[in-house]
């Protein structure tokens, strides 16, 4: 037990997660520069994570956090800080946000690179949609928000999850909610993991090859063995890492 002042005890738990999503966005922000030089990300976090000061929790690059609290808190803790006349002490929290939100368009970037420039008209099959796994939590979640952007493009998004369809149904009517994998995934010219359920990480890509148009998986989480689907004939595009030559 820690004994503190109510105003230290009131800045522990934003403090904390003010860190964790500093540690998210800045593993994100080492994507963009791997992409850019041709690293892997997840190799990189493998590196630093050995490193006692570091450590390897919250290292695992994507598409960003979601949910009810992280995004929620840094923003209010920026806006508390501006009231009491400090909000410079949290303006490195402002980039930690803005990291954030650009993993998101990256993804769309990908999807259309995927296709060729433009999504219209192209059919994308999105594998979980709640912002994290073992949840039915749709607040602030990455993979809808993607889904949407993606749907504004003009493509036709499928989505399957299993625990969210049910209420993604009912305030989605305007997105294609599949019963299975195999549904979502037929005739889909990308498909996309964007929560990394265990059903998804553990997919035969063999499996989805024949009933793909175009056999081109984005793994919005990095959690996809790269060389798995590439041996199987599949295009793979991670965030932060391409297929390794390691």
């Amino acid at each position: 037990m820690i004994v503190a002042n109510y105003p230290t005890a009131e800045l522990v738990k934003v403090a904390a997660n003010s860190f964790l999503a500093t540690k998210i966005s800045f593993i994100n922000s080492m994507a963009e520069l791997c992409d850019a030089t041709g690293g892997d990300v997840t190799r990189l976090a493998e590196a630093i994570g050995y490193d006692e000061r570091i450590g390897s929790k919250f290292l695992q690059a994507g598409i960003g956090f979601g949910g009810g609290c992280l995004p929620k808190d840094i923003r209010a803790f920026m806006a508390r800080a501006a009231e009491l006349g400090v909000d410079e002490a949290l303006t490195f929290l402002q980039e930690v946000d803005a990291i954030n939100l650009r993993r998101r368009h990256h993804a769309v970037a990908l999807a259309e690179e995927a296709v060729g420039g433009s999504l219209q008209d192209k059919s994308i099959a999105v594998l979980g949609i709640t912002f994290k796994p073992d949840t039915d939590d749709l607040r602030d979640s990455p993979a809808l928000d993607i889904a949407d952007r993606i749907l504004a493009a003009g493509a036709r998004v499928v989505v399957v999850d299993p625990a969210a369809a049910g209420e993604l149904r009912r305030r989605r009517p305007d997105l294609h909610v599949a019963d299975s994998v195999q549904e979502a995934v037929t005739g889909a010219d990308v498909v996309m993991v964007l929560t990394p359920w265990k059903e998804y990480v553990a997919l035969d890509p063999a499996k989805l090859l024949p009933l793909v148009k175009s056999p081109v998986i984005i793994d919005g989480r990095n959690v996809l063995d790269p060389h798995l689907w590439d041996a199987a004939g599949w295009t793979y595009l991670g965030m932060g890492r391409r297929v390794s030559t390691w």
